[in-house]
């Protein structure tokens, strides 16, 4: 979907990351395990796009942090949401037993998952 969106997987990756909550510089370059310097690059990417704007940090002076702008997440919003169709289209196509059952394959599988970690 980055690709198609114009964007890179990172840009991308920010950019969610981002719809979340404003994040320092630092905290993007962990989150992609990438470097400093990586993430001011994608940053400065989002940034000059009009994508994501650079916000002093509200305690610290000396920081900064990174927010996704209105343009940002329209423009993440307007590549999801035609995923959603046919999610929808699915959903609707089921019954409440079937959901009953989907609901309770993914409860099992999450416990499963969750007493392996």
């Amino acid at each position: 979907m980055a690709r198609r969106a114009g964007f890179s997987h990172n840009e991308m990756a920010v950019l969610d990351l981002l719809s979340d909550a404003p994040h320092g510089p630092a905290e993007i370059a962990r989150a992609l395990s990438v470097s400093s310097a990586a993430a001011s690059g994608i940053v400065d990417r989002l940034v000059a796009r009009g994508y994501a704007v650079r916000t002093p940090h509200p305690e610290d002076g000396r920081r900064t942090l990174v927010e996704i702008s209105d343009a940002g997440r329209t423009e993440m919003l307007g590549h999801l949401l035609p995923m959603l169709g046919p999610l929808q289209a699915l959903d609707d196509a089921m019954t409440d037993a079937d959901r009953a059952a989907v609901q309770r394959y993914l409860d099992g599988a999450t416990q499963a998952i969750r007493r392996l970690l």
